[in-house]
């Protein structure tokens, strides 16, 4: 049950694969940027007319939506990270 979890939240199995560790930072963290991106193009973090509005407003949006999708990506994301994680690791092997 706790590796379910684990693989749930992104963290690796405790073993002597601890090599793996920066392979699957990056993986996530490649996630997180795609789905800041993907966010970004479904709106999330403009600036409304009733806030105000202004480059201030437009630059901490960008920042919050940063945040939030590297939120999602260390809660397991879209699946996209095990998958490029596994990539890595075969990459590297070969």
């Amino acid at each position: 049950m706790t590796d379910i979890i684990r693989a749930s939240i992104g963290t690796p199995p405790p073993g002597p694969k601890a090599s793996h560790a920066p392979l699957r930072k990056a993986a996530i963290e490649l996630e997180s940027a795609f789905l800041a991106e993907m966010l970004k193009s479904a709106g999330l973090g403009k600036s409304r007319e009733s806030m105000g509005g202004g480059a201030g407003e437009d630059q901490f949006g960008s920042l919050l939506v940063r945040a939030q999708a590297d939120q999602i990506a260390q809660g397991g994301g879209i699946g996209l990270a095990e998958t490029i994680f596994k990539a890595l690791k075969e990459a590297k092997h070969d």
